[in-house]
This record gives structure tokens, sequence and C-alpha cells, in this order.
């Protein structure tokens, strides 16, 4: 399934909703429209957001399996409860990043052609080290933003970069996971745009600190939190993830990469994660740039320049969607 958090009116109240075709589907407005028309109240306990279901993940996914199925006659988008359309058009909506208000995001350092270029840049070699432990910084959990929302240009700076990742969302939660029971906490993907103020990075990593203000102004998630049964198909002979990756600035092909190369899986940053500590239901594990998915890595004389204001950013990692915002 494709869950997303979304807003459909001028209240801004958020709403945790389901893709079916070209629907996002209110997943308690469809609950009560079962309860009403079916005399069937099995769904009425899903909790009202995506970060409160993933609280009991194995108890709750099941349930919003079958109340997607519960939606399957023709025409139900339009129907109504106490007024409300229990289902929209994406179109109609605004989707936010599908968990909006995590307690936290680790994003990791996972791809070995990004992390060789960004230190061949700092006239540093690859740390033997990098092999060993899937590492990961801390990003502003409250500064997140979804498909199609704008993104104000940060201030004291004049290079503003894009990252192509994506980005696990975590199920149930847990301590010292080791990583062969990791991938039962995986909720589903989103893609992950780790925007980038690159002086200010550059200022404050000389420091052997940060990235912090480099970074903390906005990340963006989304369109959807895909589930893993989702992308079955997408697995290689190799056991890795093979989805291609790109990113189009104004419509012109920029980066394009492929998620199977990614060196530490998620199973391994899960546990790293986890170590000695709790990761909860709704925290993003960011993959780290892929090769070639940023202006750093590409050189901005390669690429008309930094990102400015009026641009628009679109990355898309197959199967898992479009994730797109204009600079203002």
């Amino acid at each position: 399934m494709r869950f997303a958090t979304y807003i459909h009116n001028e209240n801004g109240q958020l709403r945790f909703g389901f893709k079916k075709g070209k629907y996002i589907f209110d997943v308690i407005l469809a609950s009560k429209w079962v309860e009403k028309n079916k005399n069937d109240n099995s769904f009425s306990n899903i909790p009202k957001t995506l970060k409160a279901s993933l609280q009991n993940w194995d108890l709750n996914y099941p349930k919003l399996i079958s109340l997607y199925d519960e939606m399957a006659q023709e025409g139900i988008e339009i129907e109504k409860v106490s007024g409300k359309r229990i289902a929209y058009l994406e179109t109609e909506v605004q989707l936010t990043s599908p968990v909006p208000d995590p307690q936290s995001f680790r994003d990791f350092y996972a791809f070995e052609q990004h992390v060789r270029a960004a230190r061949k840049l700092r006239g540093l070699k690859m740390h033997p080290d990098w092999f060993k432990i899937p590492i990961f910084y801390f990003s502003n959990s409250v500064a997140l933003f979804g498909h199609g929302e704008k993104i104000n240009y940060p201030n004291k700076t004049k290079e503003l970069d894009f990252e192509l990742e994506f980005a696990v969302i975590i199920a149930n939660g847990g301590s010292n996971i080791a990583s062969e029971n990791a991938s039962k906490y995986i909720a589903g993907y989103t893609i992950c745009n780790d925007w980038s103020a690159r002086d200010l990075q550059r200022e404050e990593m000389a420091m052997s600190l940060g990235p912090a203000k480099g970074k903390d102004f906005a990340t963006s998630f989304g369109p959807y939190m895909v589930t893993p049964d989702e992308i079955e198909n997408a697995w290689d002979e190799n056991g890795k993830l093979n989805l291609r990756m790109t990113c189009h600035i104004n419509g012109e092909l920029i980066s394009d990469g492929n998620t199977n190369d990614l060196y530490h899986p998620f199973t391994k940053m899960i546990e790293r994660a986890s170590m000695n500590t709790r990761i909860l239901p709704g925290d993003y594990l960011g993959s780290g740039t892929v090769g070639t998915g940023c202006i750093l890595e590409l050189r901005p004389e390669n690429t008309g320049g930094w990102i400015k204001r009026g641009d628009t950013v679109r990355l898309e990692v197959e199967q898992l969607g479009v994730l797109e915002n204009k600079i203002v």
C-alpha cells in the first residue's frame, strides 16, 4: 500500500490516507463509511495518524489492507460521511511528508560513489572504517516538507544544493536490533531530498562538527510511504533493491543513479541506529546521497550553477513516485 498524510482544505488539518488509483482515501472517513453502510465497526479503532498506526503496525497494517479492499466498489470515491467525501483526487490535496512529526531523522552516508567524490573534494581518501560502520548524523525533524510544497531559499547561503536519497520509515520501534531481524521494522520506503547549503556546511565541518546549519532548514520526504510488499519484485539476485533514481532541475536531467549501489543496507543502518538506544515508530532513516545525486559531486560548472530561487527540483525513484519542490 501507499500511505500519505495530506491537507485538503484551508483549515490546514492533517489527514491520514491511502492511495487507490488517482484518489487519496481518508482512513477515518472510509472506516466510518464501512461502519455506516456495512454495519461493520472493525476498522473504528485504526489510529487517526500514520505515526500512531506505526506504534502497533503488526496489528494495524492488516486492518488497513482490509479497509483498502472494502473500497473496491465502482464509484465509491464520491461517497460521503456526514457531508464529507471519503476520497479526493490526489491533485485536490496538498501532500505533506508521510510522517510529518517524527521524533528523529537520522541520515546515513551509505553510497560509496558519493562518499568517495565528496571526500576527494576535501583532499581526503576513503577512511577504511567507513566500510565497517554505517555512519549518520541527526537532522532537523521539525523542518520537513512534502511533495509540491514550496521551499524557502535559506538565508546566508549562495550554494543551495539538493541530495537525491531514499529512506525507510520505522515500524513498532525497538532497541539493539540485530541486522538479521531488522527488516520487520521497516514499515515502508519514501523518497528523500536532503537540501544542503554547501557554503554553511563547509564552514562548520572545517571544525570537525556538523553538518548542522548546512542542513537543518529543510528536508523533503514523499510523496508516500510505500510498503515493502509493493516493491517485492524490485530485489535483484544479489539481494539488493534495484530502482532507478533520477533528479531533474527545471525539466533537465541532472542525476541518474540506482538504489542497488547502496553499500550498507538499511538492515545494517537499523542495527547501528538502535544500538544502545531506542528507535521509535515513524522515525526516518535516510540512505545518504546516491552517486551523482547532488551538485556538489557533479560540480556547479557542469550543472548550470547552484539551485536558485524559482527552480523546480524533481526527484523520482522507480515505484516510489515523484517528489517535487519549488524554491521560492
